[in-house]
């Protein structure tokens, strides 16, 4: 069975379309390719622009053919619900273990840490049911509080789930404390989850540059229509609060529409906080390699076909 790829980087680094067009390289020699994504919050449909699905990247031009290149665990269930690292661990396995059947190279590309270090570490996980007595407990708590309680259970459980990249509100955090708080009290309760070879790949692009492009797409985005989407949403029956839950575009953008902020605050506060996420994702990614796992970084500035031609000798180099 071919490793796997895994392509990581921070907001705004460009890691899709690198892994769109390295895919592309491999399909025009006739080695088919198709990628998993490994974010937390594209799998929603009608989330498009605040996500940064960019579904036009994988559609592209390689070496002077047109090349579409086939993707999975984007839209796959509904604005409003809560999907949670379990179920994308099922559904991960479920499209892996297709496409590896087919004889197709499997690309994962995603910047939820968590929910990629899940996979290529192989947690074995449980389902965990609502707790209401402790959600309701926990409702009158500070974001600080949560934190702190979330911290002492991370230690008791000896866990590496739910650093600050994947928990940025009180909702996220609840909910990260209720799956500790189950696996403390349940620790026998573990699934398997089998082992997925993966050469990984990180995309480093300095500071300035990526706040640079940070606050570009985010100019980008607001003129795309983000607020309109989030208008559309809420019309559909969707509830602000539970687009409040997700977190970064989707938390502002629904604050600026219901009326508790103005737009020039929302966009203030959306870039700082934007920023500070981007940074909590390099803070995961160099906490993945004090855990063991390797990753080759490469540089984001390079042009497009170095990138893939350095990626491919990476992974032909492991792969001997």
């Amino acid at each position: 069975m071919k490793k796997m790829i895994t392509i990581i980087g921070p907001t705004a680094s460009g890691k899709t379309a690198v892994a769109a067009h390295l895919a592309a390289s491999f399909i025009t020699e006739g080695q088919p390719a198709e990628i998993l994504s490994g974010d937390s919050r594209q799998v929603y449909r009608g989330m498009d622009i605040g996500t940064g699905k960019d579904l036009c990247d994988y559609t592209l031009q390689w070496q002077g053919e047109s090349v579409s290149v086939p993707y999975h665990l984007i839209d796959i269930c509904d604005p409003g619900t809560k999907y949670n690292i379990f179920e994308y661990q099922e559904d991960f396995l479920r499209a892996y273990h297709d496409i590896c059947s087919r004889g197709v190279l499997p690309i994962l590309c995603g910047g939820s840490g968590l929910y990629v270090e899940s996979v290529i570490r192989n947690y074995n996980l449980s389902p965990v049911p609502k707790n209401e007595a402790l959600r309701q407990e926990l409702s009158l708590k500070t974001m600080d509080e949560l934190s702190d309680i979330l911290v002492d259970l991370k230690e008791k459980n000896h866990s590496d789930m739910h650093n600050k990249t994947d928990v940025d509100s009180p909702q996220r955090a609840i909910r990260a404390i209720e799956i500790e708080q189950y696996n403390y009290e349940h620790p026998t309760q573990d699934r398997y989850f089998p082992p997925v070879e993966s050469v990984v790949i990180g995309i480093d692009i300095s500071r300035d540059e990526r706040r640079r492009r940070i606050t570009e797409r985010l100019m980008k985005r607001a003129e795309e229509g983000m607020e309109d989407e989030i208008r559309g949403l809420i019309a559909s029956g969707v509830s602000p609060d539970d687009l409040i839950y997700y977190g970064l575009e989707y938390k502002y953008v629904t604050e600026y529409v219901i009326g508790r902020m103005t737009y020039e605050e929302m966009l203030r506060q959306l870039e700082i906080h934007i920023h500070q996420f981007a940074k909590r994702q390099m803070t995961w990614f160099r906490g993945m390699e004090r855990r063991g796992i390797k990753i080759h970084w490469i540089d984001a500035m390079s042009a497009m076909e170095e990138k893939v031609h350095e990626i491919r000798k990476i992974y032909e180099k492991q792969m001997l």
